[in-house]
């Protein structure tokens, strides 16, 4: 099971060449990441003030392969991995059946007031391993 969203290109988000600049494919890569989290009962804004952990990104790694244009719907797949203190999100972006891009996003769970790595709560870990089953 994933989360997938449609995120339709609009002509902000290209380029002089009309085709969609990268950094906002990257905003749109975020805000699925958003957007799923709020689906799964998880805003990110309310994981530091609600459950005293955040979920900053540490690293991510796409491959953009097909251009995208405005007016271009992309749907945006995202498949979760918890491991003990991380979250790992893949990503596959289709368009009309081809994959115009493909990555991940790891993120690690850190307390509120330090700085290195704690266990993903285990409610959320439930919550995010009941989309990735």
């Amino acid at each position: 099971m994933s989360f997938t969203r449609t995120w339709t290109v609009r002509f902000s988000d290209t380029d002089p060449f009309g085709i969609a600049h990268y950094p906002r494919m990257i905003d749109a890569i975020h805000e699925t990441s958003d957007m799923f989290m709020e689906s799964i009962g998880w805003p990110f804004w309310e994981l530091t003030d609600e459950h005293g952990v955040g979920l900053p990104l540490v690293s991510m790694d796409f491959d953009f392969t097909v251009q995208v244009e405005a007016g271009d719907d992309v749907e945006i797949e995202l498949t979760p991995t918890v491991g003990e203190s991380s979250v790992q999100l893949e990503y596959r972006a289709t368009h009309d059946g081809t994959v115009v891009f493909s990555g991940t996003e790891h993120r690690v769970c850190v307390p509120v007031d330090g700085d290195g790595g704690v266990p993903v709560p285990d409610e959320l870990r439930t919550a995010l391993d009941a989309v990735a089953d």
